[in-house]
């Protein structure tokens, strides 16, 4: 047994014995603001062999009225004093998640020495050892609830306070970080083989945003001068053999900054911004003011480890997080109910930022392709939730794409309907209101309402779960040369909740003249009843009609279309989200025929035929994306009842099949127009090697004869990882003869290269023909690692791009088997992965009862509160 375990037992034992207290619900409408605020925080956190000492200073105010309450967990308790005398037990409340301290005075100073084991911390909340060996090191996360895993403090988000952090260790960790601008540094006078760091911060914060790391890393460094003319350096920290992979990350934060400034007015306002790559981390990334923590899969990049889509969304990470300076910490959430405050809007920065980076068109038909396939089934489904929830158990269930995704789109909203000038003059309202507090989504609307009141309905999107349909019909005059537009929307019910009310809806529309194909009226229609017309005058003949251009809004659209209307569109359409979404209305049509949907594929691939040899000069990306078919995923979630995803697969099939037969005398010419050439990071180069890769898959479907031969030529002699693995995916999944040999070389060629070695485990995972069995095997790989977040994702979650292998016994017994191995060691992890089961009860009876008995055993078999709370509302589906 290590030292670090034998440790962990010594604490465990000298922990209080306190009886396990079932997890209470905790409502939006109880919200208290705190009894005593903190002004500032002094830590000193020294790291030993097996465990971690933390001493915090707290200098504490009262502001209303009741106890001082402070949150801790997992924690050994060595000291406490008030005002400078050491607290009987007597005179303070432990139980298992705080301490409480009655008949406090109105001014307190606590100092409070507690002791840790990081190097057993497997959840990866709080202070945390991740990796072994030489690669070793120690970081945080703290967000939602981690700082109370390091000392005992008031852990929420309405409590700010300005934190000075010294760090201390063996000098094996040369690297100790934390946030803020570095003060002083040195080493023990009587211990010369330890070292320590002081850091200050100088702005208010709540302790969510904390952050420290105790490592021994390399650094890339640069540096950049804001508009208000501070240098700030810049620091991109990682293991020594990755240094070489962070130049696209250190990019991209300046390109950020600088977007900032012209779009928003926000410069930087500390003199250090780091970001440190870490191997084990459960999130994408996290803000900590002036030190964000990076899984390495969104930040470390190269040509040729890295594919497009994933150096394209290092980008688009890192300008996330950096955003989040002022939207998510100078001005925070009051409460994690408004979570959605700080994420939605700065997911809607981040898109819009990505959206300079490259088409607009091709961003927004990601962004839009991604709600679709996940917001719109987790609001289908049992998991459903508002915006902004109205109680929660466990506030980690609740990063979910309805509050990032939705709820940027609901920002998205308000900022077509004010325009660019009142939009931005709402949101340096905001920030001139709000700067150093912490809000609510009230606060938000009340701001960007200034130059029209009407935003402030906007407030419903966030009260209110569930997808709206919006249906809709046309009227011509030829006498009058009007057109009427009838529109209404429907929102369904979500058991728990009032029932839906009109929401406002803004529905970018234009008319397209049938004879010229020109726009010859363009409006917004904003639909906030139940139903309402809209009519344009002076209209010379009956135009085709373009609804929900841009996806002014998240609905679904019923609207009465012809399928020659949606090819029309298609042809003329002059923005490229649209042609895409009319693409996708066609396919929708011909595979969702059960759901009341009906349509022959001749007109969908005729205009594909007309439309992709003239698109793929233009644009290789956009061609690429019109070729989209929905996956087997976003299908299921349309599907309400007797879902049998082993049909559902064979009809998805055979429609690429069909689309793949019928334009198969174009692949070849499209392969050839499309030859590798040297690596670059354009959009145009981006473009041709996406749609290289989907001409190949769909001459591969077309059993064209040489396809096989263009794989492997394409795998040899690859630029970059895009093309590599997009030849070795194709081999796979059409199991190319020596696909094998190929999976093989991959591996070797990359081993030890982490990141590169997902994609090896993905691919396998992930493949048409995978069974529970082969997800087994790659599970007893020596390289797969329960405790790497990342590595346990490339295959489990991968297996779910499945679901005929997944809605089976023998898959549904592999995957909560992994949910309950790691619900005690990992349960944030556990139960993101729970809540793909979530529709498990719209499946046909033959495996609805099987999936029901299994999810029933698994409730009996968990104990975290996260895993219970999404499996109780996952079951609750049972009595809809």
């Amino acid at each position: 047994m290590s030292t670090a375990e034998t440790d962990a037992q010594i604490i465990n034992a000298d922990m209080p014995d306190v009886p396990p207290q079932s997890p209470s619900k905790i409502n939006l409408k109880d919200y208290k603001k705190p009894s005593f605020d903190v002004e500032t925080v002094d830590l000193n956190i020294k790291l030993f062999e097996g465990f971690a000492q933390v001493d915090s200073t707290l200098k504490m105010v009262r502001q209303a009225a009741g106890d001082i309450v402070l949150f801790g967990e997992a924690l050994e308790l060595l000291a406490i004093s008030m005002n400078g005398e050491t607290l009987t037990a007597e005179q303070y409340q432990q139980d298992a998640d705080k301490l409480t301290i009655s008949n406090a005075p109105d001014e307190v100073v606590l100092e409070i020495q507690v002791r840790i084991c990081p190097q057993t911390n497997t959840a990866l909340e709080g202070l945390y050892m991740a990796g072994s060996g030489d690669d070793t090191m120690f970081v945080t996360q703290c967000e939602p609830e981690g700082f109370r895993k390091i000392t005992f403090y008031p852990d929420r988000p309405d409590v700010l306070a300005i934190f000075t952090t010294r760090l201390e260790a063996d000098k094996r960790y040369p690297t100790l970080l934390a946030n803020g601008n570095l003060v002083e540094s040195g080493e023990l006078a009587d211990a010369p083989d330890r070292h320590y760091a002081i850091w200050h911060d100088p702005t208010n914060k709540p302790s969510y945003l904390f952050a420290c790391v105790v490592a021994d890393l390399d650094v890339l460094t640069d540096s950049y001068t804001t508009s208000e003319g501070r240098d700030v350096k810049l620091e991109v920290y990682a293991k020594s053999a990755d240094i070489d992979k962070c130049d696209v990350g250190m990019q991209a934060l300046k390109d950020a900054m600088e977007w900032d400034e012209v779009n928003y007015g926000r410069p930087y306002d500390l003199d250090r911004y780091m970001i440190v790559a870490v191997s084990q981390f459960n999130m994408g990334a996290m803000e900590n003011k002036g030190l964000n923590i990076f899984n390495t899969a969104c930040v470390l990049s190269s040509p040729e480890t890295t594919t497009d889509s994933r150096s394209f969304s290092v980008k688009a990470i890192i300008a996330h997080e950096y955003f989040h300076n002022w939207t998510g910490n100078r001005i925070t959430c009051r409460d994690w109910f408004q979570l959605c405050l700080k994420e939605g809007f700065t997911v809607y920065r981040d898109q819009s930022f990505s959206a300079d980076q490259q088409s607009r068109a091709v961003q927004r038909i990601d962004d839009v392709a991604t709600l679709r396939a996940h917001q719109f089934a987790e609001d289908a489904g049992p998991l459903a939730h508002p915006v902004r929830p109205e109680s929660f158990v466990e506030i980690n269930n609740f990063y979910t794409t309805t509050v990032y995704e939705k709820g940027a789109e609901i920002v998205r909203m308000i900022a077509n309907t004010l325009g660019p000038d009142d939009f931005r003059k709402g949101t340096d309202e905001y920030f001139r209101r709000y700067d150093g507090q912490a809000v609510t989504v009230e606060d938000f609307l009340s701001a960007l309402s200034i130059t029209d009141s009407k935003i402030e309905n906007f407030i419903d999107w966030y009260r209110q779960p569930g997808t709206p349909v919006v249906s809709g019909h046309q009227s011509y005059d030829s006498a009058a040369q009007t057109i009427t537009i009838t529109l209404s929307q429907q929102t369904r019910r979500v058991s728990g909740f009032d029932a839906p009310k009109p929401l406002p809806i803004p529905v970018a529309t234009a008319l397209f003249d049938q004879d010229s194909g020109d726009i010859i009226a363009e409006r917004i229609l904003l639909l906030d009843q139940a139903t309402q017309s809209f009519t344009f005058e002076n209209v010379s003949s009956e135009p085709v009609v373009s609804l929900l251009r841009d996806f002014s809004a998240p609905v679904q659209l019923n609207y009465d279309y012809q399928d020659e209307d949606l090819a029309f569109l298609l042809k003329h359409e002059t923005n490229g989200f649209n042609r895409w979404q009319v693409t996708q209305m066609l396919v929708n049509r011909i595979l969702l025929q059960g759901q009341g949907l009906k349509s022959s594929p001749d007109v969908y691939l005729s205009a594909l035929a007309q439309t992709l040899p003239e698109l793929a000069i233009e644009d290789a990306m956009l061609a690429a994306r019109l070729l989209d078919i929905p996956s087997a995923q976003e299908l299921a979630s349309a599907i309400h009842k007797d879902y049998d995803p082993a049909l559902v697969k064979s009809q998805r099939e055979g429609l690429y099949q069909l689309v793949a037969d019928s334009l198969k005398d174009q692949w070849a010419a499209l392969y050839k127009q499309l030859p590798m050439q040297s690596y670059e990071d354009s959009p145009e180069a981006r473009g041709t090697r996406a749609l290289r890769n989907v001409v190949l898959d769909m001459a591969l479907t077309a059993k064209i004869e040489d396809a096989a031969v263009w794989a492997q030529q394409q795998y040899d002699n690859a630029s970059c990882m895009t093309e590599r693995f997009g030849a070795l995916k194709v081999m796979v999944n059409h199991q190319v003869a020596n696909a094998d040999a190929y999976l093989a070389d991959f591996y070797e060629r990359f081993n030890g290269n982490d990141l590169v070695i997902d994609l090896w485990f993905s691919v396998q995972a992930s493949a048409d023909t995978v069974t529970a069995d082969a997800i087994k095997s790659l599970i007893a790989h020596t390289d797969f690692d329960w405790n790497t977040p990342n590595r346990v994702r490339s295959v489990i979650s991968a297996f779910t791009s499945q679901p005929t292998a997944l809605w089976t016994a023998e898959g549904l017994s592999l995957y909560t088997g992994v949910i309950k191995k790691l619900d005690d060691a990992n349960p944030v992890l556990a139960s993101r992965l729970l809540q793909v089961l979530a529709r498990w009860n719209t499946l046909a009876e033959s495996h609805r009862q099987m999936a029901h008995d299994q999810l029933l055993e698994l409730q009996q078999q968990v104990s975290s509160k996260h895993v219970l709370e999404s499996l109780n509302s996952v079951l609750g589906a049972a009595s809809e």
